[in-house]
């Protein structure tokens, strides 16, 4: 990892993003077809939250960022996209009103938590989980400003909550932890928190 490039990323990162407020960010598999049940949530997702005077913030790539990209840039708001120099799944998707490009994981993560004011987190794989750990350990530590997380599909992340547990009677983490992000299983429900 080269310093400049990361403090060229973040910079240009800063300009392009600090214009831009009450923003969500979204993430989830790139790996899901657009006719997925999951994307078609995504979808519903980002054009319900963009009509709603929210910015749709997501990693740029296919599968459900592609789909709340897509139903953002349907939307009244933006569609932004923080892509990855990647060996696959490089291009970014079509649904952008802004893309910026990222050689680092790490500078990609710090720009989508943030400028987020809440993060959905959509099942996923290795990559999800990595920035859902990033960003609950952020909120735990107070290293980060305190944010929604919201997981959606209950039944996706159970197994993990159940782990989270485990934490817990072990002492390695605190109940309050738990406190830190809610279990969502459908759209409305997401928009009935933001609308609170």
């Amino acid at each position: 990892m080269k310093i400049d490039v990361v403090e060229s990323e973040l910079n240009k990162a800063q300009t392009a993003l600090e214009k831009f407020d009450n923003n969500i960010t979204i993430f989830g598999s790139s790996r899901i077809a657009q006719d997925d049940p999951l994307a078609q949530k995504a979808y519903q997702l980002g054009k319900s939250l963009s009509d709603a005077g929210f910015n749709v913030l997501t990693g740029a790539g296919p599968g459900i960022m592609q789909a709340a990209n897509h139903g953002a840039f349907e939307g009244k708001s933006k569609s932004i996209g923080l892509n990855i120099k990647l060996p696959k799944e490089q291009t970014p998707n079509p649904y952008l009103n802004e893309c910026l490009l990222f050689e680092h994981f790490f500078t990609r993560k710090v720009m989508l938590i943030k400028h987020a004011d809440a993060c959905v987190f959509f099942p996923g794989g290795f990559g999800t989980a990595d920035e859902l750990m990033e960003i609950l350990t952020l909120v735990q530590t107070r290293k980060g400003k305190q944010i929604k997380i919201l997981l959606f599909d209950s039944t996706f992340w159970t197994p993990l909550l159940t782990w989270f547990n485990t934490l817990e009677n072990n002492q390695y983490i605190n109940s309050t932890d738990l406190d830190s992000f809610e279990l969502v299983d459908s759209v409305e429900e997401i928009l009935g928190i933001f609308e609170a």
